[in-house]
């Protein structure tokens, strides 16, 4: 008996001791210093997943060699080898690559390079979820101090008081162009940017290097990524669907992906006020392909075909506004059409050599668009007051019709444009000197034919334009004159624009003491040449120099401090060159910035949790200033350079796991932007957005961790309301409503990354499967765009009715990745 309990002690203990383990946790990042979620360490059959901000924790057997792996899709799997003494707990952070040798294991220290920098990451996983009407890239763009949009519908932003064309996008180091002739939100379907396709974002909102390009506002820099594996995504929903399949081949040298989309915004446009046939269809597919020839050099090929319809035939649209004591309604009946088109195809070719310490890259890219908007819309309107009478039986219908009138718009404009260009791109590390440099050559052909006109009759009388040389005291006394369109325009042009950039800039790292610093200054030049038929040949030149300055104190507390800026000069675009007339003005100079931005980097540790601050003060002062209006988004110059204007602000973001395992934010931004037109007083610029308040809210369930909340929320305070045509600005100075929006959506997780599940399970064909509905303007927040002007003779008064945009919308939604 004595032996049996000998052998039960002896089991015991051997079991207590195998039973010891100790613990293994960290962060994996990509070599751009980005956190990756939901990234695979693994062992044996046991491991986990990392989660939103990159961190994971294992338990691991003590006192024995244990190999991890740590793989994620798209990245190079590495391995790593342990020996932990029992309960002993080892931080250990890792790198992934997406080249094909891998250098193991890499400790990485807390001074990424988008920290110094002044650049915000964006997870590729948080872009895919958060919901949003146009869900998406500029999606949560839009959450990010400095950051304005008072329209859902469409990806453009402007940043800092700046407009939608004075922002720079980058995808592998290539420049993407928009399409010319988008007059409203409804109508651009898809970003270019195929969130199926991106590994890593990164924005800044200004004073950014030499290295980027001549726009005055901001850059977003996107990367797709390099597969190193089979894999794919499909997702669909009442707004369309997408997929994506990416692989290798055998040898590890050629690898692909290809991303196809589908966008239908009926769901929104038929809901909005105005009853309509509304037959949107955008469609793309995107590639991006790499071959490696040898260790050395790689060639890479980015592709993009669009092929976007919009055809909308309005029949009747009903506007309440006013006040609740004086309720009024603008009653319209349509008749007619519209019919756009818009086409671009997209290739670029990049080859990437690098060797040592040099990396060389050669990029080659064509962009061709065809674009036309045509139609031939007649409104019919009654403007006047609203029955408020809850007894009425017309209750909500005009019963005073307080003005009348039509307005028939035509257009039959066509644009085709071409663009090429030619690019070296070059860095060098010298000990902890990085010099980069770069040239660029820039082929710009645009044909253009503008031919539009409005015509207003009210009570049977032609309103004609409010020109000097037109005394018309219509209806009161005849006046013989030949019928006057309200407005026409009307212009054919070919235009050529050849351009030749350079930069050259050097960033160093060095220590005072215990005090680390980073130094960054650069230089850019830009000369261009415009010519074309009808057009006298200009050529002008820019110099741009930027600087940035960051130290990191040896503090217990871990803050960076930033200041940057510079001279940032934006050349004309084909669009800054044409006036409101449709005439090109080749002697348009180019608009400039003087730019100045500090910062600070504020990371720390709350409820035992990672949480980031980041403040930023800024000022412009800019010169040179083209006016514009902005209609929608649609953006008209009067090429004119008769401006001069300033902005400045205070962007706040708080970011961390307010829940635990996922990544939320807070956002706050002031900002006033004003210009002088003409040596006036200044006034507020179309982009004066004062206050701006944004959240985005990640959340799960406790007890059904699977059943996860995205929330995301903004509040702008309201646009200048704008001017009806030929007035004075100066004369109308009224601000539309504060723009305020909720999206939320509501997902089950099917299947995740970390589920074991039985053998013949069906989602083991599946990473994760996830399903869920999205409410957006949860609500029913009727946020405004624009003001329509009304005109109407008999009263003499010009009435501002708002434009509202999508109400209350409900989409159902699945998403799926193997």
């Amino acid at each position: 008996m004595k032996y049996t309990y000998l052998l039960l002690i002896i089991f015991f203990g051997f079991n207590n001791i195998i039973a010891q383990t100790a613990t293994v946790k960290g962060i994996i990042f990509d070599e751009n210093q980005v956190p990756i979620p939901s990234a695979n360490i693994t062992y044996s059959n046991n491991g986990t997943v990392s989660n939103e901000n990159g961190f994971y924790i294992l338990k691991i057997p003590a006192n024995q060699d244990i190999e991890l792996k740590i793989s994620y899709v798209g990245f190079k799997a590495i391995t790593a080898t342990v020996n932990l003494k029992p309960n002993q707990s080892e931080e250990l952070n890792f790198v992934l690559n997406t080249n094909i040798e891998q250098i193991g294991e890499v400790i990485l220290s807390q001074d990424g390079r988008t920290r110094i920098e002044g650049i915000t990451t964006i997870s590729p996983e948080t872009v895919r979820k958060i919901p949003g009407a146009n869900a998406g890239v500029e999606n949560l763009l839009k959450t990010l101090p400095g950051v304005s949009s008072n329209n859902e519908l469409s990806t453009q932003y402007s940043v800092r008081g700046g407009n939608y064309d004075e922002n720079l996008v980058y995808v592998n180091d290539i420049e993407i162009y928009r399409p010319f002739l988008i007059r409203s939100g409804q109508q651009e379907g898809l970003s270019f940017v195929n969130t199926d396709l991106v590994r890593n974002v990164e924005f800044s909102a200004g004073g950014f290097k030499a290295r980027y390009g001549d726009k005055m506002s901001s850059v977003l820099d996107i990367e797709y990524r390099r597969p190193v594996d089979f894999g794919g995504s499909f997702e669909a929903s009442f707004l369309g669907g997408s997929a994506s399949v990416e692989g290798v081949s055998k040898d590890k040298k050629f690898s692909g992906i290809i991303g196809l989309r589908y966008r239908d915004n009926s769901l929104f446009v038929n809901s909005k006020e105005t009853e309509a046939n509304f037959k949107p269809r955008f469609a793309d597919a995107q590639t991006y392909l790499t071959y490696q020839f040898n260790e050395n050099f790689e060639l890479g090929f980015l592709g993009n075909i669009a092929i976007n319809s919009y055809e909308y035939e309005p029949f009747t649209r009903q506007t309440n506004f006013g006040t609740i004591d004086e309720p009024k309604a603008l009653l319209i009946f349509y008749e007619g059409q519209e019919i756009d088109k818009y086409e671009t195809y997209f290739g670029a070719l990049k080859g990437t050599y690098k060797k040592d310490n040099y990396t060389g890259k050669f990029i080659a890219s064509a962009y061709h668009t065809k674009e036309q908007e045509y139609f031939d819309i007649l409104a019919n309107y009654r403007l006047g007051s609203v029955s408020s009478d809850f007894g009425d039986g017309n209750l909500g219908e005009v019963e005073f019709t307080e003005g009348a009138g039509s307005q028939f718009t035509h257009a039959r404009n066509n644009l085709d444009a071409l663009i090429f260009n030619l690019q070296h791109l070059g860095s060098h590390e010298i000990d902890d000197h990085l010099v980069e440099y770069g040239a660029r050559y820039s082929h710009e052909d645009i044909r253009d034919r503008l031919q539009e006109y409005e015509m207003i009759d009210s009570a049977g009388f032609t309103v004609r334009p409010p020109l000097p040389d037109f005394a018309n005291d219509q209806p009161y006394n005849p006046y013989d004159a030949p019928i006057e369109s309200f407005q026409s325009i009307r212009a054919t042009n070919s235009t050529k624009i050849d351009r030749l950039t350079g930069f050259l800039q050097w960033s160093y790292r060095t220590e005072f003491g215990n005090t680390k610093a980073w130094f960054n200054a650069g230089i850019r030049s830009q000369a261009w040449r415009i010519s074309g038929e009808n057009i006298e040949s200009n050529t002008q030149q820019i110099v741009s120099p930027r600087a940035q300055i960051s130290i990191k104190p040896n503090w217990d507390k871990d803050m960076i401090f930033r200041v940057s800026g510079g001279m940032y000069h934006q050349p004309p675009f084909y669009r800054e060159l044409r006036d409101s007339t449709g005439t090109v003005q080749p002697k348009v100079k180019a608009q400039e910035s003087i730019h100045i931005v500090v910062g600070n980097d504020y990371s720390f540790k709350l409820w035992n949790r990672p949480f980031k601050l980041v403040s930023e003060a800024y000022y412009k002062k800019m010169n040179d200033v083209n006016p514009y209006t902005i209609e929608n988004v649609r953006i008209r110059y009067r090429a004119r350079n008769n401006a001069e204007a300033y902005a400045y602000g205070l962007d706040l973001r708080l970011n961390g796991e307010f829940v635990p395992g996922t990544e939320s934010w807070f956002s706050f931004g002031y900002l006033k932007t004003e210009e002088r037109q003409n040596g006036r007083e200044y006034i507020p610029r179309p982009t004066d957005q004062r206050l701006k308040f944004a959240a985005l809210f990640q959340d799960y369930i406790p007890k059904i961790p699977k059943l996860k909340l995205y929330l995301n929320l903004v509040y702008n305070t309201g646009l200048p309301g704008g001017s009806p045509q030929f007035e004075d600005p100066y004369d109308f100075q009224s601000r539309l409503p504060d723009y305020q929006r909720v999206d939320v959506g509501f997902f089950y997780a099917l299947k995740e990354p970390k589920d074991t599940l039985d053998e013949k399970h069906w989602l083991n064909a599946f990473e994760s499967v996830d399903v869920g509905f999205e409410i957006f303007n949860m609500f029913d927040r009727l946020n405004s765009i624009t003001n329509t002007f009304v005109r109407d003779a008999s009263s003499g008064n010009q009435f501002a009715i708002p434009n509202f945009l999508s109400p209350r919308v409900f989409n159902l939604k699945l998403s799926v990745q193997f």
